[in-house]
């Protein structure tokens, strides 16, 4: 293991993020969700979703944002869409509220959706389609972020890192998911690259003359590319369309105007479409995932990888040792900051 790294028990990581958590205000439901989410994360060593996390979810409180306690208002639209307001907490607990609905209403009508309003949303949405997945459903989910992405053939921010995230239920398997961002490089790994002053890829990112840079501190004064062109600014309008006033909540750039400076994590919206295989196929959807099963083994037979396959392999190893790797710069943070909060408590 890389000296930048540090191993810490699994349990040790949940009683840390827990306890600076609730330290800090939150609520326990608030405090719970967060945690399970970064640890499962790190435990996956997905270091810029990881335990690193915890860090802009400290911020929101600081910096005055988040509404720590809120507690999210599940309410039904219509025969095929569920909304859950957050109330200005973070997304989290709006999604563990909402999933048993969309859940239902996905076996009923074929179909469903869920939107969840007025949220904080830091972390990744593979967590999200990933347990939807594991209810036998199919799932897609997109979000905006802040306006840190340039179009395609532009010098400004417009749009947001706007992921996008699937997952195909694998029966006796780990779902087939996927879950990337629309712009070349995901805003929790520039920050990462700044923390330890290593240079980006090239072609991720501009500075704020409009010119290639790979210096994380000139990227964030300037924009961020988007992967692919002209293809991946498509992607990422659709997805602010979507995300936004589909269903009615803020754009990237409106996200940014409400930040005001604070520098935390977007304020906005998600959505989540859950699909029913035996809604679609009836009888014959036993056979029709298998035929998925017959896509998959001609990938990985001729040496390709699927996506997320590095990531289970990590959470298997991890799990079975108890411990996980995560930067030492992080854990000297956190462990700081905890330290502070019981100093004031002595």
């Amino acid at each position: 293991m890389s000296e930048d790294f540090e191993m810490i028990a699994i349990d040790e990581a949940r009683a840390l993020g827990e306890g600076l958590l609730l330290a800090a205000g939150y609520s326990e439901d608030h405090a719970r969700t967060i945690t399970d989410c970064v640890v499962h994360a790190q435990m996956d060593e997905c270091h810029s979703h990881g335990l690193y996390r915890l860090i802009s979810c400290l911020e929101l409180i600081e910096r005055g944002k988040v509404d720590p306690a809120a507690t999210p208002v599940v309410e039904d639209r219509a025969p095929a869409i569920v909304r859950v307001d957050a109330r200005q907490g973070v997304s989290l607990s709006a999604f563990e509220a909402g999933l048993p609905v969309l859940a239902e209403k996905a076996r009923h009508c074929g179909l469903a959706a869920l939107a969840i309003n007025n949220c904080f949303h830091f972390s990744a949405l593979w967590p999200e389609v990933e347990r939807i997945a594991d209810q036998g459903l199919v799932a897609i989910a997109v979000t905006v972020s802040h306006a840190w992405v340039a179009p395609a053939g532009g010098s400004r921010p417009v749009f947001g890192t706007n992921p996008f995230a699937f997952a195909w239920p694998r029966p006796g398997k780990h779902p087939f998911v996927f879950d990337f961002a629309t712009s070349a490089i995901a805003r929790g790994d520039i920050e990462l690259h700044r923390r330890t002053q290593t240079p980006l890829p090239e072609g991720t990112a501009i500075d704020a003359d409009g010119k290639p840079t790979t210096d994380p501190d000139k990227a964030v004064d300037g924009a961020m590319l988007t992967f692919g062109g002209h293809k991946g600014s498509a992607l990422s309008a659709m997805i602010e369309l979507l995300a936004g006033p589909l269903i009615g909540d803020l754009t990237s750039a409106e996200s940014m105007a409400f930040d005001d400076g604070a520098k935390v994590t977007p304020f906005h919206g998600e959505l989540i479409i859950a699909l029913d295989p035996a809604s679609f196929m009836g009888q014959a959807a036993r056979d029709n995932l298998k035929r998925g099963e017959t896509l998959f083994d001609a990938i990985e037979g001729q040496g390709a990888r699927l996506p997320s396959a590095r990531r289970y392999r990590a959470r298997a190893r991890n799990a079975k040792a108890g411990v996980m790797p995560v930067r030492r710069n992080v854990l000297d943070e956190l462990r700081l900051r905890a330290a502070k909060h019981q100093n004031k408590t002595i």
